[in-house]
């Protein structure tokens, strides 16, 4: 269908960020480059600066956009000075603004003004219009406010600030062509006065206006050529209201489409539709969805019908508009008519909104996108079910239109529930590397602001979650880490116990804390993540509880204290060694468990003066008979070494206490290292070889080096591609040399040195890839349950 290729752009929304883009972002997330404060927060443009409409535009839509967003009307002041800026066309939508920076913007003398979902905007908004309204030619209010009072009789009241009735009109602006109101309430006889002066209109939008009823004010606006009254009762008499609307015989788009069935709910459907095809003898473009104006789907031939006709069978199924045969309508609505009108054969129309296939539900979701949010949620439900249990063709304009419809709507829940789940879909499909850096930023992005802003709304955090772990994690979302991590310690925090949501939010996170540098690890713990980890642990440990949540969350915590001392710091100063207890009493055969406990607390015991903390009897105690341990293979038996190692090699003065004893420990240790299996393979990754060439220069205690040097020389004999170069990297093959020539270390400890050094020089291929020595995870987490 060629006229759907033209609503879209492939540039428009799938292209990678420009140079520009990344500018104005830059700039609106920092008004500081172009801008100062007065000590009112009001920003004033430096001096010396000056700037074309242009770029004072993308200046708006940035700001709009920017994670830094502040006072609205703060920002906007910085437009006051019109020598030094320029505006011509201003979209806001979702905006805190006042009347004081519509006031601000109009003395630009603007040609196009938008304005949706401002609710702070008054009667006074229309007054700063009408004195700078020279050149304008479009001005749209849509959303709830209060720039139309409920009864322009008000102004006759001393109180009010505005005298309507007194002066004539509304709007003293006489060069408008487009004018768009949205909830209007007031009465039917009041439209005469709202719209005096505005003979000049072409384009007319009242939708979601009350006791517009017949439209009997049609003279005030003789000259319009597009009308909508989308969500507008007019069935109240049907036949005046099409006698009305009838004598504006320029029309030639006309919408009268609805959410609401009842409205849509039309006597004697076929002869109406019929009388306003008829008497609108230009229109081109109807949109009827959500009425019974199609009728019920009996095909007829019109009454003139010629001979010729009959001959070559020319029919319509839509019978009121059989007299367009041979003159079919460029658009037809039929979206949510009744009788499934948009699934028959013979519409005398050219593009058609729909349900019946993937082209009509696309081409309804652009005809409802900017202000039908309850048929644009209908819409991307429809669009969700052609991924979920067929086969879509346009994948590229369903993602666009799904961006755009979470974009427009953000605060529409379930518009951000069923546009995630088709996202869900669509990057699931997606061949790896087929969506551009961009691309996948803002999918990332638009699904964070939804579940930002549904954080409560299970379904939508479900959504979410699983669309993004078709991304790769952490790397695809380093852009916008901090809000994710916010979103899914709220989400774990207060997510159903024990229910999915929380369950993949719990790895999210953890894969969040994997691979990533000490600045988002201790993001991760400033932001309560150790915290909200231990309150899982205890709800589990108190209610009698394993899950996989329970291992995940401990494993997420030894991710987030690997070299990070303020996290291990922050894990102690939450209680978290009581839990640890706890959970090695209670579940004492979970082997994973065990490992993802053990490996926290070697990342606790690596930092000097943390460890008193762990120098306690009931705490050693554990670790010592761990030494003994087979859970894992050898990972939990290993942990606890490498804890009493670090423990050991503050010297005998720190060991404080008498059970177990230093030596004692220190035996178990050489027996638990001798036990294990040189050639075993891991599951652990280093990033950083530092914490145990640290333990190498121990002289005063063999068995703490004896540790290290076996952990190097089973890495390097395992893995050598991915830890020779970390050794010689890191200085590790001088500090063994020199542990090879000094009489105190004992025989077994020089041996495996001699191994290590031997992998390290007959592995070459750190001198083939310098890039390889980034470490990277060995296993990723299967996040689909």
């Amino acid at each position: 269908m060629a006229e759907l290729d033209d609503l879209y752009h492939s540039d428009q929304y799938l292209g990678p960020e420009t140079l520009t883009d990344l500018c104005f972002k830059l700039i609106c997330d920092n008004l500081d480059i172009i801008s100062v404060k007065d000590k009112h927060g009001h920003r004033t443009l430096r001096k010396g600066l000056a700037f074309p409409a242009e770029i004072c535009h993308k200046f708006i839509e940035y700001m709009q956009r920017s994670e830094t967003r502040e006072n609205d009307d703060c920002f906007f002041s910085i437009f006051k000075d019109t020598t030094a800026t320029r505006l011509k066309r201003v979209k806001i939508i979702s905006c805190s603004l006042t009347d004081a920076s519509v006031e601000t913007l109009m003395k630009h003398k603007l040609t196009d003004l938008e304005l949706t979902n401002c609710t702070n905007l008054t009667v006074l908004s229309i007054e700063h219009v009408n004195a700078n309204s020279e050149n304008l030619r479009s001005l749209v209010f849509h959303g709830t406010s209060m720039v139309i009072p409920s009864r322009l009789t008000f102004g006759t009241d001393e109180n009010s600030p505005v005298k309507h009735y007194e002066r004539g009109y509304v709007f003293k602006t006489p060069n408008l062509r487009r004018l768009a109101l949205g909830y209007v309430g007031i009465p039917e006889r009041e439209y005469s006065l709202l719209l005096a002066g505005l003979t000049n209109l072409t384009h007319l939008d009242l939708s979601n206006c009350f006791e517009v009823l017949n439209f009997d004010f049609y003279d005030h606006v003789p000259n319009l050529v597009s009308l909508t009254l989308y969500n507008v009762k007019v069935n109240g008499d049907p036949i005046a209201f099409v006698n009305n609307i009838c004598h504006l015989k320029k029309l030639r788009h006309l919408d009268i489409s609805q959410s609401n069935f009842k409205q849509g709910q039309f006597e004697h459907p076929n002869r109406i539709l019929r009388r306003i095809v008829l008497g609108l003898p230009e229109l081109v473009s109807l949109d009827i969805g959500g009425t019974n104006l199609a009728g019920r789907g009996v095909a007829e031939r019109p009454l003139d019908t010629v001979l010729e006709d009959l001959t070559n069978n020319a029919l319509c199924d839509i019978p009121g508009l059989a007299s367009r045969i041979h003159k079919p309508l460029q658009f037809l609505g039929l979206y949510g008519t009744a009788h499934a009108a948009c699934k028959r054969h013979d519409i005398p129309a050219k593009v058609i909104a729909g349900d019946a296939n993937e082209d009509q539900i696309l081409i309804a979701a652009h005809v409802c996108m900017n202000n039908k949010q309850e048929l644009l949620q209908k819409v991307l439900s429809d669009l969700y079910h052609v991924f979920r249990y067929e086969n879509c063709q346009r994948m590229d304009q369903a993602l666009r239109t799904v961006l755009e419809a979470m974009e427009k709507h953000p605060y529409q829940k379930h518009i951000q529930i069923s546009g995630s789940a088709t996202l869900f879909y669509i990057v699931k499909m997606k061949e790896k590397g087929e969506l551009v850096v961009g691309v996948r930023k803002r999918i990332i992005s638009t699904l964070l602001t939804g579940m930002s802003l549904h954080r409560d709304e299970e379904t939508m955090m479900r959504n979410g979650c699983l669309a993004l772990c078709q991304f790769r994690i952490p790397q695809d979302v380093m852009f916008n880490y901090e809000a994710l991590v916010k979103v899914l310690l709220h989400s774990a925090k207060h997510a159903e116990p024990e229910g999915f949501v929380q369950r993949i939010g719990i790895y999210l996170l953890n894969s969040l804390a994997c691979q990533v540098e000490g600045k988002e690890k201790c993001l991760l713990g400033k932001l309560g993540c150790v915290k909200t980890m231990l309150e899982l642990v205890e709800y589990r440990v108190e209610s009698g509880i394993f899950d996989d949540v329970l291992e995940v969350a401990w494993s997420t915590m030894w991710n987030m204290t690997d070299e990070t001392a303020i996290n291990c710091q922050r894990f102690l100063d939450e209680r978290g060694m009581v839990l640890f207890l706890k959970c090695v009493k209670r579940y004492p055969g979970k082997e994973e468990l065990l490992r993802n406990m053990m490996g926290l607390l070697g990342n606790v015991a690596e930092v000097d003066y943390l460890r008193v903390h762990l120098m306690q009897h009931r705490y050693v105690c554990v670790f010592a008979n761990l030494l003994r341990s087979n859970s894992d293979g050898i990972e939990v038996s290993y942990n606890a070494t490498g804890i009493l190692a670090h423990m050991a090699s503050d010297g005998v003065e720190a060991w404080t206490l008498d059970k177990p004893s230093r030596d004692e420990v220190l035996d178990f240790m050489v027996q638990a290292i001798e036990r294990w299996d040189l050639s075993a393979e891991r599951n652990i990754n280093y990033r950083s070889f530092l914490p145990l060439l640290r333990l190498l220069d121990v002289y005063h205690t063999p068995e703490c080096q004896h540790w290290a040097v076996w952990a190097l020389a089973n890495l390097t004999n395992v893995y050598p591609h991915k830890y020779c170069s970390l050794v010689i990297k890191e200085g590790g093959i001088e500090k063994l040399n020199a542990l090879k020539i000094d009489r105190r270390p004992y025989e077994r400890i020089k041996e495996l040195a001699t191994i290590v050094i031997e992998n390290c020089c007959q592995d070459n291929s750190h001198s083939n890839d310098g890039n390889y020595l980034q470490a990277h995870s060995d296993a990723e987490y299967s996040l689909d349950g």
